[in-house]
């Protein structure tokens, strides 16, 4: 059974479709670690064009799964709740095989620090308990307009 479901994580993150890329959280701690899946299906728009002959999924939406995780995982905490969490930098990010159609992306996001309204988290992709991608995200918390 997940942490949170679709519905619940609509609560914590602004985003919608098509660019909500998170399906569910498997454990969540927040302020310090949370894991989320991603499932990745033929369906998403984005394999029209990347790429017609062999759909793999842009590796900067592979960042985005894992920044929106991190989302979560930073968001789900009270003092946090309505803030949006934008990216400020992507660091030491390595791509370690092609993520395609049939995958389930398995995100786990830590927090390595947070002082003030910037934070840092690291960041591991799995599918199938392969390492599929990796990065250290910075992002600033900021109140909406």
């Amino acid at each position: 059974m997940p942490v949170l479901d679709i519905e619940a994580i609509k609560e914590i993150l602004p985003h919608r479709y098509p660019f909500l890329l998170v399906d569910k959280i498997l454990e969540l701690v927040p302020g310090k670690r949370a894991v989320g899946l991603k499932n990745v299906t033929a369906n998403e728009p984005f394999f029209q064009g990347h790429f017609p002959q062999r759909a793999i999924m842009p590796g900067v939406l592979v960042i985005e799964v894992m920044a929106q995780i991190g989302g979560v995982m930073i968001l789900a905490v009270e003092e946090h709740r309505g803030k949006l969490a934008y990216i400020g930098t992507v660091d030491n990010a390595k791509f370690r095989r092609p993520i395609v159609p049939g995958d389930t992306l398995e995100v786990t996001v830590e927090l390595l620090r947070l002082r003030g309204n910037m934070g840092k988290v690291r960041c591991m992709a799995r599918v199938g308990g392969e390492e599929a991608a990796e990065a250290d995200i910075m992002f600033a918390l900021v109140s909406p307009l």
